[in-house]
């Protein structure tokens, strides 16, 4: 298993690693109008200066969950599933096939990890990394009952997961305010490391607003309470024990807690949390640019005074910022009222805003500032690609369209082609070797420049054919081909 500088404190069970297990406060869920609310929250009182750990812990621990799951994984000695690092060529891989052959397609996983309860009713807030690929999901409780539970929404963007088990009276969490948090502020982690069950763990806030490379909507708030495998999914909790974040990353060069690790803020998971409920993903808002930090050299560049705000580097076509007048070299230094200090501000503020809303927008331009109005459109999401119009068994992929900020980062030179999203297990995407990720710019030796224009050429293809896909990923370019389907 290869180390990561960042990596997420999962592991699978036959290493005897937990997932976070967490979750906190013997508070019930409330009512209102519109049915029972999704979590309980805290009160509004602060936490105290020295908190009673014992008594947190004894409140808290009740309502954090053990998850193990059962995964489908694709046996990396067969052809097109090859260790991404070795390639298809590894004498390592070779020896094994030669005097082992290639064994089944496809074999089992087990990992456990850890969640907390949210609602009496058997709502569970945990990571999607704990879940994600999870064929089976169970979960056990405090007085040892195991039940089934039932994926209710999950997002990839912000690593957390909504589950539903079929149980009333459950002791829920209350959640605090991330917001209020302060560095240097005690908090306490709750959670199974290494399947040591209801283990808790006590630290400072070290810092807010990490940015760790995990995503667009880095926000994480770090701390010094050990957090080890077994630990993701977690509630990390104030003095007062309330839930102000969600376990989720630690730094290690050994796999182990050397003292730097990471947690979603809770009032970021307020956000998300009621639309995985009642959808089971996140709409998000769109603007439409590709933007970039203001270093010191830019700033003095572009005649700004400091290096605040977010760059726009690139203006997408027909796009809300299109629309509104924006322009490349344009720095954005608030929206919607909300000041833009860095650039990783305005992904998360533009991320939360309703579609349709039109947000004021106010950048310098040409050292002269101007305020414009965008109207938020829907953020595209991935889509699902059938093999035929005509209803033939799927292929097993998710692809969205290919944007100018993902190509860079995918490092796709003349930005054609659409994004693997997701993979589902056992497909025949999954047994030719196709990965997130990837870039398709070809289907069947013809370019591919849209979504649409994919599953058009998938439509026109003729029944009893193999699909050849030219895919780009990392720095090169191959071919895969799947298996004529039906």
């Amino acid at each position: 298993m290869r180390k990561l500088p960042f990596s997420k404190p999962w592991i699978p069970a036959a290493l005897v690693l937990l997932l976070v297990a967490g979750a906190l406060a013997l508070t019930t869920a409330r009512s209102g109008a519109d049915g029972p609310a999704l979590w309980t929250e805290g009160q509004k009182a602060a936490a105290p200066a020295a908190p009673s750990w014992v008594t947190v812990a004894k409140a808290d621990t009740p309502a954090v969950v053990n998850i193990s799951t059962t995964q489908v994984a694709r046996n990396p000695m067969l052809p097109g599933n090859e260790d991404q690092e070795n390639g298809p060529g590894d004498p390592f891989q070779q020896f094994f096939r030669h005097f082992f052959g290639d064994g089944p397609h496809n074999f089992q996983t087990h990992s456990l990890g850890s969640g907390f309860i949210v609602r009496e009713d058997g709502y569970i807030v945990t990571n999607n990394h704990v879940v994600d690929g999870a064929t089976e999901i169970t979960v056990k409780l405090q007085d040892g009952r195991q039940l089934p539970a039932k994926l209710v929404g999950r997002d990839q963007k912000t690593d957390l997961a909504l589950l539903k088990i079929d149980a009333k009276n459950l002791p829920a969490l209350a959640f605090g305010n991330s917001d209020a948090l302060s560095v240097g502020e005690p908090v306490m982690a709750i959670g199974n490391p290494f399947g040591l069950e209801g283990t808790v763990t006590t630290g400072i806030v070290s810092a807010k607003g990490r940015v760790i490379g995990q995503g667009p909507y880095d926000d994480f708030i770090q701390t010094d309470a050990s957090i080890n495998p077994g630990n993701s999914g977690g509630p990390l909790v104030n003095g007062a024990g309330q839930v102000v974040g969600v376990n989720t990353a630690i730094i290690s060069g050994t796999g182990g807690s050397v003292g730097i690790g990471f947690a979603i803020p809770i009032n970021e998971a307020k956000t998300i949390l009621p639309q995985l409920q009642a959808k089971g993903r996140v709409t998000r808002g769109w603007l439409g640019v590709t933007i970039q930090p203001v270093t010191p050299d830019l700033a003095k560049a572009f005649g700004l005074s400091d290096g605040k705000g977010a760059l726009v580097a690139q203006i997408m076509k027909d796009s809300p910022a299109a629309e509104a007048g924006l322009k490349a070299g344009d720095v954005i230094v608030e929206y919607d009222g909300h000041a833009v200090g860095k650039e990783s501000d305005l992904p998360r503020l533009v991320a939360v805003t309703p579609i349709g809303r039109q947000a004021s927008v106010k950048a310098i331009r040409d050292g002269h500032p101007l305020t414009v109005f965008a109207r938020v459109a829907e953020l595209p999401e991935a889509q699902q690609v059938l093999a035929t119009e005509s209803g033939r068994e799927k292929l097993g992929l998710s692809v969205r369209p290919l944007t100018p900020e993902v190509a860079q980062e995918l490092g796709v030179p003349d930005r054609s082609g659409v994004v693997v999203a997701e993979v589902k297990d056992g497909s025949p995407a999954a047994e030719a070797g196709i990965q997130p990720g990837d870039v398709i710019v070809q289907v069947n030796r013809k370019p591919v420049h849209s979504v649409d224009e994919l599953r058009r050429s998938l439509a026109a293809q003729k029944p009893g054919e193999p699909t050849l896909f030219q895919i780009h990923r990392r720095d090169a370019s191959l071919f895969v081909a799947l298996p004529a389907q039906g």
